[in-house]
């Protein structure tokens, strides 16, 4: 059995509009455990197509497809942070996992379970949504395995609120039902890119009672970027980390193929950035959720999320590979700083 990672199609040999249906034309989990039996699999990528949890525009359900539709431009190498990801980590694509889409306590459920099975062999979990409803069981899966975790949540949108028209689980509660289950290490977790209006103060009280210091995306206007990504890193820790990315925190121009866009959000180099300068970080699992493919000009926003997928990945290939701490040119620009 090779010991190199059975990594994309040939892109030289295969024309990346028409290559596989997977992300970033990455190979099936079955192609993998046929020419690699044995070998551990570090990242499954999963699309779970959910969105019966919105309080808004429908149609995350169709995310999964948009988002590796959109991957198929990736390369194998990242200039940002000298990474070959796909060379260092061996990658599977799971396809989609349905869940019920007519009854949310039971789809969260079925989520966890996925999860926990996916997990099961050590390997980290990239979730490609769907609505943020499945952040909840995402991050019981995972806290089942690591105890209180950190969660690092990029979002307009605080989601710690209680419920909706009486429902305990929609994608605007997941965090606060994972902090009453003591899911969260409550000195470790961050919103970052939180703006728009609220329905009152005491949103944000709530909040930082249940564990989330928060940056506003106004923040990136007025603190230079290597700023921020100190203070992200200096409440993480060394704690694991939960990311928890939702392609809103983008600015509409950026991304309008979501169900809630508020304006004046990032723009898409600062939240890539904002990933990269976590290398080094534990983060022990991911997902990318709220991408809403009917709403989605030009694949804005299939196009942010596939990238905002590959620097994770690229994490993780920097974790595997035991750097400690931000590498390449991204590396020097914060040391500049």
């Amino acid at each position: 059995m090779s010991e190199t990672p059975l990594g994309p199609a040939d892109y030289s040999l295969t024309p990346r509009f028409a290559g596989p249906p997977t992300f970033g034309l990455l190979p099936r989990i079955d192609e993998v455990e046929k020419e690699r039996p044995g070998a551990p699999i570090d990242v499954k990528v999963v699309g779970i197509p959910f969105d019966a949890g919105v309080s808004y525009r429908s149609g995350t359900r169709f995310g999964p497809q948009h988002i590796r539709q959109a991957s198929k431009l990736l390369r194998p190498y990242n200039q940002a942070t000298d990474i070959h990801p796909f060379s260092i980590l061996q990658i599977a694509d799971c396809g989609d996992v349905g869940v019920n889409p007519f009854d949310i306590d039971k789809a969260v459920s079925e989520v966890e379970t996925l999860a926990n099975e996916l997990r099961s062999d050590g390997s980290k979990l990239l979730t490609l949504g769907g609505d943020h409803t499945l952040a909840l069981p995402n991050i019981r899966s995972v806290a089942k395995d690591h105890g209180p975790i950190a969660v690092l949540h990029f979002d307009a949108h605080l989601d710690t609120w209680d419920t909706y028209m009486g429902a305990p689980y929609t994608h605007g509660t997941p965090f606060r039902r994972a902090s009453e289950e003591g899911l969260l290490d409550l000195q470790r977790c961050m919103h970052v890119g939180i703006r728009g209006p609220l329905y009152g103060k005491k949103d944000l009280e709530d909040d930082k009672v249940l564990g989330f210091q928060v940056l506003r995306c106004d923040d990136y206007q007025f603190r230079p970027l290597p700023e921020i990504v100190d203070a992200i890193r200096a409440r993480l820790g060394d704690a694991p980390v939960y990311l928890s990315v939702d392609i809103d925190v983008l600015d509409p121009s950026a991304a309008p193929g979501t169900g809630t866009p508020e304006a004046g959000g990032m723009t898409s180099r600062e939240l890539l950035n904002s990933i990269r300068g976590l290398q080094g970080l534990n983060v022990v699992g991911a997902e990318i959720v709220e991408v809403s493919p009917a709403y989605d000009h030009a694949e804005l926003t299939g196009l942010a999320a596939a990238q905002v997928g590959y620097e994770i990945l690229s994490l993780w290939a920097a974790q595997k590979a035991g750097h400690t701490s931000p590498t390449g040119p991204i590396a020097e620009r914060f040391a500049q700083n």
